[in-house]
């Protein structure tokens, strides 16, 4: 059966590209520099649903993604998150973070999120595609 993504993801975040294991995608959401990470596998919630090859290919690709977000957007504060509440499906978030930000030091989710303009999305995306090839 071919992988099938969560209609929600669709409608909220943009593909940036796909690795090994995970497709990611860029959270519509100009307040933070967030990205998604996604296996592609079916019916799966939790990490532990992994089988444990595709458990270890994971976590190479959070730690692959989260180097690049510290290097490319300057931080030394990332939030990695597996929460699913909303949506099920296994996803990770890669959010980075600083003293700066709109919500600082409290969560992301507790300030309203800002859509990209279409412009810059087209540059992030650019940028994030060339640095995570």
């Amino acid at each position: 059966m071919p992988f099938k993504i969560d209609k929600k993801f669709l409608k909220s975040s943009h593909h940036i590209l796909d690795l090994k294991l995970c497709t990611v995608r860029l959270h519509d959401n100009s307040n933070f520099p967030w990205i998604i990470l996604i296996p592609k596998r079916n019916k799966i919630i939790d990490i532990s649903d992994l089988n444990s090859r595709d458990q270890i290919l994971l976590m190479k690709e959070i730690v692959y993604v989260s180097k690049i977000m510290k290097r490319l957007f300057k931080t030394s504060k990332l939030n990695v998150e597996k929460i699913g509440n909303i949506v099920p499906q296994l996803h990770i978030h890669v959010i980075a973070r600083t003293k700066k930000d709109i919500s600082w030091p409290l969560s992301v989710w507790v300030v309203k999120g800002k859509k990209y303009t279409k412009r810059l999305l087209f540059k992030l995306l650019e940028k994030l595609r060339k640095a995570l090839k």
